[in-house]
């Protein structure tokens, strides 16, 4: 019987040898994923599982928190002066092109993957 707040209301089970259940976690192991319905689940809806390593992705969310990080100080000071100046101002816009060419790279190369 299905418990109507499950997403997920239809249980399927079936089995496997010790080889092919070795074999299941090793590619999960792989893909760095743990939960094994989950894993199971993407592999029988859609036949592959995509785990993008891109390092450009986690400079890029360095650069941001550095940037809102930049941000958030120059608002307060301007909250507390009234005055922003040239230079800070200047080192926001470069942190912001380099996020861009961040995205930029990022994109290129998912565009490669289709």
């Amino acid at each position: 019987m299905s418990n109507p707040k499950r997403k997920r209301d239809v249980p399927v089970l079936f089995w496997v040898s010790s080889a092919e259940m070795e074999a299941i976690q090793q590619k999960m192991a792989q893909f760095g994923t743990k939960n094994l319905s989950a894993y199971l689940r993407k592999m029988a809806v859609d036949g592959y599982v995509v785990q993008l390593d891109l390092p450009e992705l986690k400079e890029l969310v360095s650069l941001m928190r550095y940037s809102s990080n930049n941000l958030n100080q120059l608002t307060r000071k301007l909250h507390e002066t009234g005055r922003v100046y040239d230079a800070d101002l200047e080192d926001i816009s470069h942190r912001q092109e380099q996020l861009w060419d961040g995205v930029k790279e990022i994109l290129a190369q998912l565009a490669k993957l289709s």
